[in-house]
């Protein structure tokens, strides 16, 4: 036998919110412009990305323990309103 499988690779990333492993067509991919954060819908932005899953728990978390300073290798804070904003119409029927 070679070994080989027959189902195809998922690519899989970590959520920096909740630390859960999932596929990486699950999660939102947040990257760094200027000094905030901006959720890249297509994947297509360039620059380090972070993901996190699309719900308001996992954000919160991702926010309280600093997960994006480490991320993004920021000594600072970024703003991150505007993934909340987006987080929260995916959320509205």
């Amino acid at each position: 036998m070679s070994g080989r499988t027959l189902s195809s690779a998922c690519p899989e990333r970590t959520c920096v919110g909740c630390r859960q492993r999932a596929a990486k067509s699950e999660l939102l991919r947040v990257v760094m412009s200027g000094d905030a954060c901006v959720p890249d819908r297509r994947g297509t932005l360039p620059g380090r990305g972070a993901y996190v899953h699309p719900a308001l728990a996992c954000l919160d978390l991702a926010v309280r323990r600093r997960a994006f300073n480490r991320a993004f290798k920021s000594p600072v804070a970024p703003d991150t309103a505007e993934v909340r904003r987006f987080v929260e119409q995916q959320a509205a029927p």
